[in-house]
């Protein structure tokens, strides 16, 4: 898959396309069934298909300090996108001057001049242009002026959580948020992730007989509701089953929040300065404070034979 940073980077010798645009966080099932249209659309058509999307979030840029929790970092999306089939991935730098472009402008200055858009596929509620002017009939409007056409696809959740609400990112932070994990994982079809480097912490895991991989998370990652969970910590394409502890450790009186994962079953691991990823599937129990030592120990081995069982009922 090309990825191109900047309209400059698009080649100048770029034919007609297949595009679809958005921030496309998490690249969740309704993401999905969006960008496999397009996908679709181009291999019936026998011609590249581009997503368009942004860097920052829109909103940091329009409303400084909104910035939303991320489901996905680019990187993450990109390898998301290739895996549907996605042939190139425009990331626009989402700056002041470009949020002042017109829904026209937008268009001509994007699909039209540069990728030569032949289908537009997009969701029910795609909005574009300075302060989001622009919607799907606009844009279809203009299609018929510049020759494209566009496609619409209707997302709906079918799962318990959120079940008759449309696919959206906003509702899957939500999930995450309050640590309804599974419930977040209907949406995104797989299990919430978190990824950062392992830096050294108060290494009371060690201590305890429990060494975790503490994990610095990348800025302004979801990072699922305190507690205890079980999933996979992610290291250099191993995925290990994994006891994940989320918050403050108020147990030794913690005040900074920390993503801690204890590889289940793993000796002698040094992971300090490797960047993993560690993978939500089921939450275990809220963060809690103990009476003593030995009654954490106890917690602890209890959540490490939990999220084993969780782990292996639902397999890497």
């Amino acid at each position: 898959m090309q990825r191109w940073r900047g309209l400059e980077d698009i080649p100048q010798d770029w034919g007609r396309s297949v595009v679809t645009i958005g921030s496309y966080d998490g690249v969740h099932r309704g993401h999905q069934l969006i960008i496999g249209r397009a996908v679709e659309r181009a291999r019936e058509l026998g011609v590249p298909a581009v997503v368009v999307t942004f860097d920052p979030h829109p909103s940091e840029v329009v409303r400084p300090g909104s910035h939303p929790p991320l489901l996905a970092p680019h990187h993450r999306r990109a390898e998301l996108m290739a895996e549907l089939g996605v042939d190139a991935l425009l990331i626009l730098p989402f700056t002041s001057e470009f949020s002042k472009l017109s829904p026209a402008d937008f268009v001509v200055k994007v699909l039209v001049d540069k990728l030569h858009a032949r289908v537009v596929v997009e969701g029910p509620n795609f909005r574009f242009g300075h302060k989001a002017a622009g919607n799907v009939a606009l844009l279809a409007e203009l299609g018929r002026t510049y020759d494209y056409e566009v496609d619409v696809i209707d997302l709906y959740v079918t799962g318990e959580a959120g079940a008759g609400q449309p696919f959206s990112s906003t509702l899957t932070r939500r999930l995450v948020a309050e640590g309804d994990v599974k419930g977040a994982a209907e949406i995104l079809g797989r299990p919430h992730r978190v990824e950062g480097v392992v830096v050294r912490g108060a290494q009371r895991g060690r201590e305890l007989g429990y060494p975790t991989a503490n994990v610095e998370t990348l800025p302004h990652t979801a990072i699922p509701a305190d507690g205890v969970y079980a999933g996979w910590l992610h290291v250099e394409g191993e995925a290990m089953p994994a006891a994940i502890s989320v918050g403050t450790n108020p147990q030794f009186d913690g005040t900074e929040r920390t993503v801690e994962a204890y590889a289940i079953d793993r000796v002698g691991l040094d992971l300090y300065g490797l960047h993993v990823a560690v993978d939500f599937l089921a939450f275990v129990r809220g963060q809690a404070k103990f009476d003593s030592i030995e009654a954490l120990l106890v917690a602890i081995a209890d959540d490490v034979e939990k999220s084993r069982a969780l782990v292996s009922g639902a397999g890497a």
